[in-house]
């Protein structure tokens, strides 16, 4: 009952349009943790442990509205929930990226958001009696996490069908999913309301299940072939046939290039030396790719970045307590009630401006787009006189890493921005850090993106990137050390970790410094 890709090219508006609102309410939603935490502790998850620790004064804290206990130890288990759902949401792209080569995507969108309707289903059990079921939280965000990252990595796939706009409907891709953090702060303004927690998950849960409805309906059991391959070109006559012939004779490479042939009529020869050219890129081993300095070095970058960003999140509702008490170990009933008011306010605030990654996206994707459609009509007009030793002025792949090393390095400055606002003991200044961060996780996949469409071969680029987001979100575990440091032996102060973490993000200027010499070599080979 799977629609063929004829059905799913002439339905490509409707499934962008719906993967958007899917990656908004349904895929990263863990990156609003602030707002879950709230909730959750006010729903007594792992509040027996207050209970165990009565007699720590210094420790322990009343939730306003309820019978429950918050304490250090508490949110501690909590945030290592976050740490485990968050690494999924990484990690979990090589496997991904494997089977969607394997099986397409189709299958793994409907695995995704049957894990997403179980996650919250879960989670609204576990509520029912916190404390004997807390510690399904673990199951549920690992739920959580895995069916998010399904249905994002599943619609990154969807840009193909958009041809020379690819990039920009990719950013709006991610810049959904990066958005989707504002869930949860819209779930807690509902929550604030006087509805059930409960019945909020029920409900949820219920809404991912229209996910695998459309899925079912809309979404083909095909790949969607990237557009390098298939050729995109202005008539859905010819698109249409490429996929026809394709489906008739199980050959997708024979079957385009016949098809081209037929098309391009007395230019025979022209297609065949690009097909020659794709041949040659894609026959480029794997090893030589992953061991290549452009991806060793993207690697550390997006590595270091997503500590920074996961850090951020995890402990930002105890960073904006530590601004209002200052450090005090014994706070007063009133100022309690006054970090509770501003650690909520600052902290649905935060979720809010997730929003902003729909708008910021589509800029990284711009800057990743820059030219591109100036060098195919510069290098369609060579091709018409090919007769002329006159190369073009300017060169497609040299323009992609050139749009590339500008992205990284205005991202890269965003970060080092939000790094300094950051070491501010200033409660209002943050509401800065929060654009800037915002900011940041959008753009900063984009680049990546882009960076490795750009340079590797198609039959690469899915790999490539569930291995650097493996190895990022591995090396992203380290927030929970961090996270213990801080509430521990640093009493709450995060001055000293975020220092450290300043300084290590300067690190990311090292890519876009090696994009600079890569493009300077391709200019030199062109000429």
């Amino acid at each position: 009952m799977a629609p063929s890709l004829d059905q799913a090219f002439r339905r490509r508006w409707w499934m962008a349009i719906t993967a958007i609102i899917e990656n908004l309410l349904f895929s990263a939603v863990l990156l609003g943790w602030g707002s879950l935490l709230i909730m959750l502790k006010n729903e007594g998850f792992y509040s027996h442990l207050c209970i165990e620790n009565v007699t720590d004064d210094s420790n322990v804290t009343s939730v306003e509205g309820g019978d429950w206990r918050s304490c250090v130890e508490q949110e501690e288990v909590l945030n290592l929930g976050f740490t485990i759902g968050s690494f999924l949401l990484s990690a979990a792209t090589l496997p991904l990226g494997i089977l969607m080569d394997r099986y397409g995507p189709r299958p793994l969108r409907l695995i995704g958001s049957s894990c997403f309707a179980a996650s919250c289903a879960m989670i609204a059990a576990a509520a029912h009696d916190p404390r004997v079921l807390s510690s399904l939280i673990f199951l549920a965000v690992s739920f959580n996490g895995f069916g998010g990252i399904c249905l994002t990595f599943t619609s990154l796939t969807l840009p193909n069908m958009f041809g020379n706009v690819r990039s920009t409907i990719l950013s709006l891709m991610i810049g959904s999913y990066a958005s989707s953090a504002v869930t949860f702060p819209g779930v807690k303004l509902i929550y604030d309301l006087g509805v059930s927690f409960r019945i909020i998950m029920w409900v949820w849960s219920g809404m991912a299940c229209t996910v695998f409805i459309n899925c079912f309906l809309n979404w083909p059991a095909e790949s969607f072939p990237p557009p390098e391959d298939i050729r995109y070109t202005n008539t859905k006559v010819k698109l249409s046939g490429l996929v026809m012939e394709d489906k008739r004779t199980g050959d997708r490479y024979v079957a385009r290039l016949s098809v081209m042939e037929e098309m391009m009529g007395p230019k025979q020869t022209e297609p065949e030396q690009t097909d020659s050219q794709s041949t040659t890129k894609g026959s480029v081993p794997f090893l030589h790719s992953v061991c290549s300095p452009i991806f060793l070095w993207s690697i550390i970058t997006m590595a270091m970045t997503q500590l920074r960003l996961i850090f951020f999140m995890g402990a930002m509702n105890k960073m904006l307590e530590f601004m209002v008490t200052h450090g005090d170990p014994n706070p007063s009933e009133e100022l309690q009630k006054v970090v509770e008011e501003q650690v909520g306010f600052y902290s649905s605030i935060f979720g809010t401006m997730q929003l902003l990654c729909l708008l910021t996206c589509p800029l990284i994707g711009y800057i990743m787009d820059w030219r591109l459609k100036e060098c195919e009509e510069e290098n369609a007009n060579t091709q018409t006189a090919k007769s002329q030793s006159d190369p073009p002025t300017r060169d497609r792949k040299t323009q992609k890493v050139t749009n590339a090393m500008r992205a990284f390095i205005f991202t890269n400055l965003l970060l080092v921005t939000f790094g300094i606002i950051s070491l501010i003991d200033n409660l209002p200044l943050q509401l800065v850090s929060f654009v800037l961060h915002t900011i940041v996780r959008g753009f900063i996949h984009s680049c990546c993106g882009g960076l490795y469409a750009a340079v590797y071969p198609a039959n690469h680029f899915g790999t490539l990137t569930g291995m650097q987001s493996m190895v990022s979100a591995a090396f992203a575990l380290l927030q929970q050390p961090l996270f213990i440091l801080m509430v521990g032996h640093l009493g709450g102060d995060p001055y000293w970790i975020n220092l450290a973490l300043l300084i290590f993000s300067l690190a990311g200027f090292l890519l876009p410094g090696y994009l600079f010499y890569h493009r300077r070599n391709l200019v030199r080979t062109k000429a």
